[in-house]
């Protein structure tokens, strides 16, 4: 573990990727993210899928982190800083006291599918613009054990600092890649021999009816508006059957009710 560097001064020139994170949450951050609390900072570390350039932790947690701070290269900055410096420079009072910045490392599309195992379960999501469904999306892809996640060019960023948090650092774990149109998606999916199901209240067949492919993939679309009509129309419909009077649920909540559906057909489930 390299040594921790102490940090008195709000403008050290070194803490640059942590100052005034929100308004940069804004602008976004290009190459590099931002990895909040100590749960999001162990997934990060134990994935090993983007590269830490460093880490700030506020001085009444570093001991406590000493086991986890460890486990880093040696490459990685480690700075440590009193709670009021730390504040002045994120910008807010930031309770968890724990950020760390990240290299994204993330592979194409195309890279992406042809890794995955032949029997395989990805989540394809169009127009997915709240970054807490996102956060919430990759919780459940995570939890559930699919293999990978497909973003269309509309969605927004999973490792925005937000979707991460509310992913409980899943969006750092399951791998994804982004590209395209949702028709696009659909066809590199069937060129890589997934059946294609898409999540509509409008869908032809029951969730309940769904068998479980060798390779599936499901696809989401955003509140409100859904998949669009030519998604719809490439991919089989499946509708999540629910009392009489209401027809929709939170995106996030219905791809972890298919995904149970899919996982526990398969076996796939730790009953332990």
């Amino acid at each position: 573990m390299p040594t921790p560097i102490l940090i008195d001064n709000p403008d050290d020139p070194r803490l640059a990727d942590y100052r005034e994170v929100r308004e940069r949450d804004l602008v976004g951050r290009r190459s590099s993210f931002i990895a909040e609390g100590v749960v999001v900072l162990e997934k990060l570390i134990a994935a090993g899928r983007h590269p830490i350039r460093s880490v700030l932790v506020a001085e009444k947690r570093a001991a406590g982190l000493g086991p986890l701070l460890a486990g880093l290269p040696s490459s990685v900055e480690t700075y440590v800083a009193p709670q009021p410096v730390m504040d002045a420079i994120v910008g807010f009072p930031i309770h968890r006291g724990v950020l760390a910045v990240g290299t994204r490392a993330e592979p194409d599309l195309e890279t992406l599918l042809a890794a995955l195992p032949r029997e395989a379960l990805v989540m394809g999501l169009i127009g997915i613009a709240n970054h807490d469904n996102m956060g919430g999306l990759f919780r459940n892809a995570a939890a559930f054990g699919a293999d990978a996640v497909l973003i269309d060019a509309d969605c927004c960023d999973p490792l925005y600092r937000k979707a991460i948090r509310v992913s409980v650092g899943a969006a750092l774990t399951t791998p994804f890649a982004r590209g395209g149109t949702g028709e696009q998606m659909v066809d590199r999916l069937e060129a890589a021999g997934f059946s294609v199901a898409a999540l509509s209240p409008r869908g032809d067949v029951a969730l309940a009816e769904l068998p479980r492919a060798a390779r599936t993939a499901v696809l989401f679309g955003a509140e409100g508006p859904g998949l669009p009509a030519s998604v719809m129309a490439r991919a089989r419909g499946v509708r999540i059957e629910m009392a009489g009077g209401f027809d929709s649920l939170n995106v996030a909540t219905a791809s972890g009710v298919v995904l149970h559906h899919l996982v526990a057909n398969a076996g796939r489930l730790n009953r332990g």
